[in-house]
């Protein structure tokens, strides 16, 4: 296993309590394996990649758990490394797409030397014109022309500036990358290219990915498992196929139902009522009881278990939806 999350619990504190961001989550990611993590904004996705890569802000505190790197010479929880230990983790065993990355590329530096300065920085035995050509070549990879290596980021395009940074998560040649909603603010045509390329790069290296997203569309197209979030907690986590087809937890299948398809029989699509509660005080039983259709004072009272039901297919739910129910969200 490359990487195993273990009852991660990650809380934000504030004056007014904690904020239970990541509150007991868990999967396991193998080399070459994607998964997608989807949700409402503010549930908690872009939250665990930052506790995974430990780029917490001063009033981030883990609560317990773990996380299980294994780059070849066995498993390291990195929740329990020194900052010093940690840092030769990041960017080479685990590195990040980060969430507007077209605007993460400082303006005043040319966008190959800050490349360059990634790769020295972890690797400084390299040559400045070794990595020079190791980022002509991963130009090359990410379908940028390396001549544009010592332009400016104001001298190229948004999709340029996302290709670029998708070659600097790559110039330390990572085992798992994480991708933070890597297309934002792209047009749908740009957005679907970089999505392919990125598909084709992670099987090219053999690489695992993490992609995080509140974009379903995007979540289908990349991933090989869903992981379906939720204030703070997965409520299901399944192969894509079976997220898509066959979903258990009233959420999720609300999700499915949300967006219009262009297959199939035209049917109304579904509005989920509500709001996500307070994490700073969230319901006492599940967290989605206030908004699902199904919910019972057994919901409203006691936290469901994240249980296995079949092999690979995880959900927290009292009432799963069975095969061919139809759950009455009220539609629009």
């Amino acid at each position: 296993m490359l990487l195993s999350v273990k009852d991660l619990k990650m809380y934000y504190k504030t004056k007014m309590g904690y904020v239970k961001a990541v509150d007991g989550i868990n999967f396991d990611l193998d080399a070459g394996e994607s998964l997608g993590i989807v949700g409402e904004s503010g549930c908690g996705k872009t939250s665990i990649s930052m506790t995974v890569l430990r780029l917490l802000p001063d009033n981030a505190e883990f609560k317990a758990g773990k996380v299980l790197f294994d780059m070849g010479n066995g498993p390291v929880d990195l929740v329990s490394l020194p900052e010093s230990e940690m840092r030769k983790y990041r960017w080479r065993g685990v590195s990040m797409i980060f969430q507007a990355a077209m605007n993460s590329l400082n303006p005043v530096y040319r966008v190959g030397d800050q490349i360059v300065e990634a790769i020295q920085n972890h690797y400084p035995e390299v040559p400045v014109d070794k990595a020079r050509e190791k980022v002509a070549q991963l130009f090359e990879l990410v379908g940028l022309d390396p001549s544009r290596m010592d332009q400016y980021p104001h001298q190229y395009s948004g999709g340029m500036k996302q290709r670029a940074v998708i070659a600097m998560a790559l110039s330390c040649d990572p085992r798992v990358i994480i991708a933070d909603e890597p297309t934002t603010a792209l047009d749908v045509i740009v957005q679907d290219r970089i999505l392919k390329e990125i598909r084709i790069i992670q099987k090219k290296l053999n690489m695992a990915m993490i992609y995080i997203s509140h974009d379903i569309a995007v979540i289908a197209e990349v991933s090989d498992k869903i992981a379906v979030m939720y204030a703070g907690k997965f409520a299901e986590l399944a192969d894509s196929v079976t997220i898509f087809k066959r979903p258990m937890h009233p959420y999720t299948y609300g999700l499915m139902h949300a967006f219009p398809s262009t297959v199939g029989e035209k049917t109304d699509l579904v509005t989920i009522p509500g709001e996500p509660p307070n994490l700073l005080n969230p319901p006492k039983g599940c967290r989605f009881a206030p908004r699902c259709p199904k919910a019972d004072k057994k919901c409203e009272n006691e936290e469901p278990l994240y249980v296995e039901i079949e092999k690979g297919h995880f959900v927290a739910c009292h009432h799963p939806v069975q095969p061919g129910e139809v759950v009455q969200f009220y539609a629009e």
